[in-house]
This record gives C-alpha cells, sequence and structure tokens, in this order.
C-alpha cells in the first residue's frame, strides 16, 4: 500500500497545508479501515492504489457509514444477548419452581407436554407474551380484524378484477372488429385500385373534352363578335324583333302585289314609269320605317 509519501503532485493534492493534518488523519482512518475489513475477509494486505481526494472522500464516507452500522449491530446484538441471559435466567427459575411443585416436563404425561408445546406455539403466532385467555382473546380479535380488513381489501380487488375483465373483453371484442374491418379492407383494396384506375382514364377523357368545349366556347364567342352579337341581345328581343318583321311584311306584300300588277300595264311607258317611281318611293319609305323600328328596338335594349 502507498504511504504519504506517494501522494499525488501539488496540482492533484488532497488539500492545502492549513488542512494538512485533517486530511492526514482522515487518510489514516481510510487506512485503518481498509485494514479491518481485508484482515475480517482473510486478506494480507491493502492492494496499491492511488490516493486523491475524490477516493478519500469517497472511501471515509463509507468508513462511517460502515462503522455506525457496526456499532448500532453490536448494540442490537449486545441487548438480544443481554435479554437471551435474562430469558434462560427466568426460564432456569420457572423450571425450578415447576420441579419444587412436581410439575416437571419429565414428570409429566406426553398429552400434557404436546398440548402445552401447541399452547405455547400459538402464542409464539399470535406474538403474545402470555398464556392467559385474555391475551389469547385480544390477539384473536385483532386477527378478526385483520381477517375482515383483508376479507374487504379482497372484495375490492375482485370488483376491480371483474370491471378491469370487462374492459378486457371489450377490448378483445373490439380488437376482433377492427381485426375483421382491417381484413375486408384488404380485400376490397384490388376492385377499388381497378375502379381508379377506371376514374384515373375517365379523368384524362373529361380533361381532353374539357378542352375542346373551351375551345368551341372561344370559336363561338369571336363568331358572335364578329356578327355583331352582344349580351345585351336576349332571346326575348330576337322575338319582338321578328314580330315588326312580319308586320312589316304584312305591311309591305300589299305594295309588293300593287307592284307585280303594273306588269299587265299597256305599254305606255310615260304612265308606267310615273307608277314605278311612285311605288319605289313607297317601297323606299317601307324598309326606311323598319330600319328606324330596328333602330329603336335596338336602342331600348342597350338602356
Amino acid at each position: 500500500m502507498s504511504d504519504t509519501s506517494d501522494f499525488p503532485p501539488p496540482g492533484n493534492e488532497l488539500s492545502k497545508t492549513s488542512s494538512g493534518s485533517f486530511d492526514t488523519n482522515r487518510i489514516g482512518e481510510v487506512k485503518s479501515w481498509l485494514a479491518s475489513q481485508f484482515d475480517a475477509a482473510g486478506k494480507d494486505h491493502v492492494p496499491d492504489f492511488e490516493y486523491t481526494s475524490r477516493s478519500i472522500s469517497h472511501l471515509h464516507n463509507l468508513a462511517s457509514i460502515s462503522q455506525a452500522k457496526t456499532q448500532a449491530a453490536t448494540i442490537i446484538a449486545n441487548d438480544f444477548r443481554l435479554k437471551a441471559s435474562e430469558y434462560r435466567s427466568q426460564a432456569a427459575r420457572i423450571r425450578e419452581i415447576l420441579e419444587n411443585v412436581g410439575l416437571a416436563q419429565e414428570g409429566l404425561p406426553a398429552n400434557v407436554v404436546a398440548s402445552s408445546q401447541v399452547l405455547a406455539n400459538v402464542a409464539n403466532l399470535l406474538n403474545i407474551r402470555d398464556t392467559e385467555m385474555s391475551s389469547f382473546l385480544v390477539a384473536m380479535g385483532d386477527v378478526s380484524l385483520r381477517k375482515t380488513g383483508v376479507e374487504d381489501k379482497r372484495a375490492k380487488v375482485l370488483k376491480e378484477s371483474k370491471i378491469l375483465l370487462d374492459y378486457t373483453r371489450k377490448a378483445i371484442a373490439r380488437l376482433t372488429y377492427l381485426k375483421r374491418t382491417l381484413a375486408q379492407l384488404e380485400d376490397d383494396v384490388t376492385p377499388c385500385e381497378s375502379q381508379m384506375d377506371g376514374w384515373k382514364t375517365n379523368m384524362s377523357i373529361l380533361v381532353s373534352k374539357e378542352r375542346q368545349y373551351l375551345q368551341q366556347y372561344s370559336n363561338y364567342k369571336a363568331m358572335l363578335n364578329r356578327v355583331g352579337y352582344t349580351p345585351e341581345i336576349s332571346h326575348g328581343m330576337l322575338v319582338e324583333m321578328a314580330e315588326h318583321r312580319k308586320d312589316l311584311e304584312k305591311k309591305t306584300k300589299p305594295i309588293l302585289d300593287t307592284l307585280r300588277s303594273y306588269q299587265d300595264l299597256p305599254p305606255d311607258k310615260a304612265l308606267a314609269a310615273l307608277a314605278i317611281e311612285d311605288k319605289k318611293r313607297q317601297y323606299n319609305a317601307a324598309e326606311k320605317y323598319l330600319e328606324d323600328v330596328l333602330q329603336s328596338a335596338l336602342a331600348t335594349s342597350e338602356d
């Protein structure tokens, strides 16, 4: 074992010069304790190791705790030895008294000795110091109370066990249902995948149709813009203009019929020319009236 001359260099020394005696005393206590422990274990010497402040502090704490526990164990052992000596003295005195009154164990019948032994065992089991009836009754009452408490705890535990068992059964049923649902979903994966493939194909077709319809819509819109269609021209307005056209056709039809009748006039060019010019003026006036009506209808719809 290393002595005090083998201590670490100043950077790792246990303490400063002012506390050197204290550390020396602590190291001496540690060495003495280690020597006693190894000697008790049958070892000749303590193995060499490096003394550091940490190891000395740890070993000193262990030595203090060990010595305190050893001292406490020694006190308890001495107390037990003293009590055992007193019990032996009391037993010898009681044995002497029993022998004097003729109740020595050797002179008693076997059944009496067995009964006494059973009585003593029961007393030890009930943790009572004498064999009086009152002591047995008190001990039995305490046992009954503890039995009642144990029965209450047992009933409570059984109730909780039933509740847990019910929860367990419900959990098992739910787990079975979930497993069955999972198996069903796994079976539905293949048809659902095929259905999804069909939807993807249809979706691509719909996207293509959408592009086609959007292109047609753009073409139709451009065509309507070219012909002068505006959003203000509604179906009702077109119907109204068609009705005006029919009215104008009804008004111009007699004039046209009259013009056609002039085809059968005599070959008097001057009269025929005058009649034709008159009918042309009437026809132009009717067309002008039709244009005015159409323009007024458009102006009204724009307002």
